[in-house]
């Protein structure tokens, strides 16, 4: 019997990372990427789409005869590509788009945590720069402004005064900075406390819940600098205490696949809340409604079970008959970026040093492309992901640090902090 044919959406490296996964399944056929990059290409053929159009994504698994779609980012969520697959008789791993709307809206996703009382912080939402600044000003001046559509992690400014909060809102609401994702923002209460992701899969009824990791969002060491789409993570936080992890398990993302599906949008993939653990207790920072990126690099090389088994079967809607299982080893991943990310950036450096890294230390390709029988080069802002293992987080870290010096491209950037702090006490501020 052939094995499974799979597609899969996107082209970073989390892409490389479910890739990977895959790839060690025994019931994997064939893999297609698209677009894919440099990485993914190592587990299959990668093929140019337009992944938000679902007209061709259709078309593409039927060329293909592909048994199960994988979604891996949120643009094809929000753009219905999970629908228009699911209505042509299509398996597809993600949600639907209303599904998908906890992460494209941050207005519907307070509405939800509101009437399903999931603890967040409260915010408003604006479309006029004026109101918008007004509310920032009655909350002190100290607040968070954000996009209220997908903005690739980087419409969330966390603003100390309200000097910074006005900047932030005219950067959305008059110059447009993220176009139509902002031309609404959330102004939002600051809180204070450490913060941490906590995946999990699900059917739409079963939740099968993934270790908790930590990303590291600012370019800069001491989180300072702008919001990126991830600098770093690991895993396991070792400040989480098992008590406060299953409250944040039962109270928010349990209750968030409940609550989806009583709104008559039941939900399929994975879902992923970010927290703040403040000290009145844990609280949503945002949904998302995929894999983060790079959190995927960390989590899934602690996966024991078969990810090909466990995305069909929530793709099926059968969930509780495949076991989910996890290691108990930490792991800590670095994001290599290319210089001025995210802001203006070069690319098309060549990439050395891949082939020097440890045989048990994983170098995951994001941004990257590499020309016919030509060396890996730079094709984006966030670059590649090295993770490594260990007994502990702090000694995945230093491996992982030791793999890093040894990768060089022209204008790389990494930050030399990541897990630095991750088993140490936390103080929780109101």
């Amino acid at each position: 019997m052939s094995g499974l044919r799979v597609l899969l959406l996107g082209g970073g490296g989390r892409e490389h990372a479910i890739a990977w996964k895959l790839a060690q399944s025994p019931r994997l056929g064939a893999l297609w990427t698209a677009p894919g990059n440099a990485g993914t290409a190592q587990h299959g053929a990668n093929l140019p789409l337009r992944t938000t159009d679902a007209e061709a994504v259709l078309a593409l698994a039927g060329e293909l005869r592909a048994d199960l779609v994988i979604v891996g980012p949120e643009d094809p969520l929000a753009a219905g590509v999970a629908d228009r697959l699911t209505a042509a008789g299509v398996p597809v791993f993600g949600p639907s788009r209303v599904g998908a709307e906890i992460e494209w809206s941050k207005a519907f996703a307070k509405q939800l945590m509101r009437g399903a009382g999931i603890a967040t912080a409260h915010a408003e939402a604006f479309e006029d720069a004026p109101s918008a600044l007004a509310y920032a000003r009655a909350l002190g001046g100290a607040c968070v402004v954000k996009a209220d559509g997908l903005a690739a992690g980087k419409g969330v400014a966390v603003c100390a005064d309200l000097a910074l909060a006005a900047e932030a809102i005219e950067r959305a609401l008059v110059a447009r900075a993220f176009g139509d994702a902002g031309a609404r923002v959330l102004v939002e209460q600051r809180l204070q406390g450490p913060e941490t992701s906590a995946h999990a899969f699900t059917d739409g009824v079963t939740v099968a819940h993934m270790p908790f990791s930590c990303d590291h969002k600012p370019a800069f060491d001491g989180d300072m600098g702008p919001n990126t789409g991830g600098m770093g993570v690991y895993s396991p936080p070792g400040w989480l205490d098992a008590a406060t992890a299953r409250a944040i398990e039962r109270d928010v993302t349990e209750r968030t696949v409940q609550a989806l599906s009583a709104a008559g949008r039941p939900y399929r993939g994975v879902l992923y809340p970010g927290m703040i653990l403040t000290a009145d207790g844990p609280r949503v920072i945002e949904f998302n409604a995929r894999f983060g990126d790079p959190e995927a690099e960390a989590l899934l090389p602690r996966l024991r079970s078969d990810l090909l088994d466990i995305c069909e079967a929530v793709a099926a809607g059968r969930l509780a008959e495949v076991p989910v299982e996890w290691d108990d080893a930490a792991t800590v991943g670095i994001v290599m970026t290319a210089g001025g990310y995210p802001g203006g950036y070069v690319t098309g450096a060549p990439i050395t040093g891949l082939d020097a890294v440890d045989g048990d230390v994983q170098v995951f390709l994001a941004g990257t492309q590499r020309d016919a029988d030509g060396p890996v080069r730079t094709a984006g802002g966030r670059v590649l992901c090295v993770v490594a293992r260990g007994a502990s987080v702090e000694e995945a870290r230093a491996r992982a640090y030791d793999n890093v010096r040894r990768i060089h491209f022209d204008g790389a950037h990494y930050r030399t902090d990541i897990a630095a702090r991750a088993g140490a006490a936390v103080e929780l501020r109101g």
